[in-house]
């Protein structure tokens, strides 16, 4: 059955959220509505929900239908410096939870006073996106285009601050593993917060990244290190192609409840493999001959891969935005992340493609194919480029319309991991046409993202210390 045949039909959905002056509304119709939905389904020629079970299953299904497009007004008052309206007013405890600031929860909720070990029960995966956009970063400020002096130690302070903010993710989530076993293996399998474990593969895939441009291209090039990045390019390689397949498989076989609504983060276990690829590029030239075959070949097919799965999902993602809308305010931040999947495809190619190897094998014998490839990268790099444009412009408007009512959540680190990819494919363009123009509006690119991922670890660090983030209710897991 649709969300359309379970919506009720007086107008509490608008662009396919329920609104706040709706809301009390909605809850005196439930009852009313669950009563007449057995002879309304019946005439569709589904099953009846006639017994008292079956309501209460249709009721369960409504809720899980608001649950995630539920986005109210007095919700944003809070953060305008209005009066908010308790949670008692919704018929579900939803989103409206995450904005509370620790008061007001509900009656079957957590403590109120929590200490630091209730707070790391809701220390999500989500939070290794923060470490993914750090990470994302120093690559970024590896490859400018204009450099001063000085930009290269500044890279290696971001690139070592994130190796740290990394380690500590990672102390915090082994603590909540051994604290909260069961809880930290049901997030594994959790429809909303599973998806974000592959930001800790991510992270990884930045770090090497990071080492490779700072300790390899632009550092001493010790042997050892060149030799360490190809052997942990392959274990990246062989650990994201099992995270692609396992984290969709466990989302089609174990998810507990259906419909699910879609969201960005369905993206993420695509970018672990597809980094495959972006990775390859940056790491082929500096190995030998023999090796840069192997790497360019494997990442071609990653990100191949990656970028078809993508496709789907950006097919998905504008229809959902077309028949339901933008998200919450404070969620918007998640429609930069398929920004990402074509910049970080014009990356790959474009460097794989400058990484051949032109006297060895396939391309000693046909001498004119490494320059073919080189052309075509470039061009078919210049026609996704404009695609992602569109998707980045979409975003930046829909954030910019939800600004006055826009909250902390873990999805603002989005901000920077998908535009770090946008940046660099404008530069690594700019570079392949010798275009001053397009190098310079890159470098624009590069201080804004190094701009806003200042304020947004300043935001993060206060919604922290406010309880509006690792606090009961307010995260991924707090329908676990």
């Amino acid at each position: 059955m649709d969300k359309e045949t379970l919506r009720p039909q007086r107008g509490y959905w608008a662009f396919g959220f329920l609104t706040a002056e709706s809301a009390e509304l909605f809850r005196t119709d439930l009852g009313s509505f669950v009563r007449t939905l057995a002879p309304s389904v019946s005439k569709t020629g589904s099953q009846s929900y006639s017994t008292l079970a079956q309501q209460r299953q249709a009721v369960k299904l409504l809720s899980d239908i608001t649950s995630r497009e539920l986005m109210t007004d007095s919700r944003n008052a809070t953060f305008a410096g209005g009066s908010r309206r308790s949670p008692r007013h919704c018929s579900t405890s939803t989103e409206e939870d995450v904005f509370s600031n620790g008061q007001d929860l509900p009656q079957n909720s957590e403590p109120r006073a929590t200490g630091i070990q209730r707070r790391l029960k809701h220390f999500t995966w989500a939070w290794f996106t923060c470490t993914m956009s750090g990470g994302g970063l120093g690559i970024a400020l590896a490859v400018e285009p204009y450099r001063f002096h000085g930009l290269y130690t500044i890279g290696v302070v971001v690139m070592l601050f994130n190796i740290a903010t990394f380690a500590v993710l990672c102390f915090a989530m082994l603590a909540r593993l051994f604290l909260y076993p069961k809880h930290f293996l049901k997030s594994l399998v959790h429809p909303r917060e599973a998806f974000f474990l592959s930001s800790f593969w991510l992270s990884m895939a930045t770090i090497l990244g990071c080492i490779q441009l700072y300790g390899i291209n632009e550092g001493p090039q010790y042997v050892w290190l060149v030799d360490s990045i190809h052997i942990l390019y392959w274990i990246y390689a062989a650990v994201a192609l099992v995270n692609s397949v396992l984290q969709y498989w466990l989302f089609i076989h174990r998810t507990p409840s259906r419909p699910v609504p879609f969201s960005p983060s369905w993206f993420l276990p695509t970018y672990s493999a597809m980094l495959t690829g972006t990775i390859a590029s940056l790491i082929a030239g500096s190995q030998p001959p023999a090796r840069r075959m192997s790497i360019i070949i494997s990442g071609c097919a990653y990100q191949g891969f990656g970028w078809c799965m993508a496709f789907v999902l950006i097919v998905m993602y504008v229809y959902r935005l077309v028949e339901f809308g933008p998200p919450p305010p404070s969620l918007r931040p998640g429609m930069f992340i398929p920004v990402g999947s074509g910049s970080y495809t014009i990356i790959a190619f474009i460097g794989q493609a400058q990484a051949i190897p032109r006297n060895y094998g396939y391309f000693a014998a046909h001498p004119g194919s490494a320059d073919t490839l080189q052309t075509l990268a470039l061009f078919v790099g210049i026609f996704l480029w404009i695609f992602m444009f569109w998707l980045f412009l979409i975003a930046v408007m829909s954030n910019v319309a939800g600004i006055p009512n826009v909250g902390f959540t873990t999805t603002w680190w989005a901000f920077i991991f998908p535009n770090v990819g946008f940046t660099v494919a404008t530069i690594q363009i700019g570079q392949e046409l010798g275009s001053s123009a397009i190098l310079w509006v890159a470098s624009v690119m590069t201080l804004l993202l190094v701009l806003t991922w200042l304020f947004t670890w300043t935001m993060c660090i206060r919604a922290v210390l406010t309880k509006r983030v690792m606090w009961p209710g307010k995260d991924e897991d707090k329908d676990l």
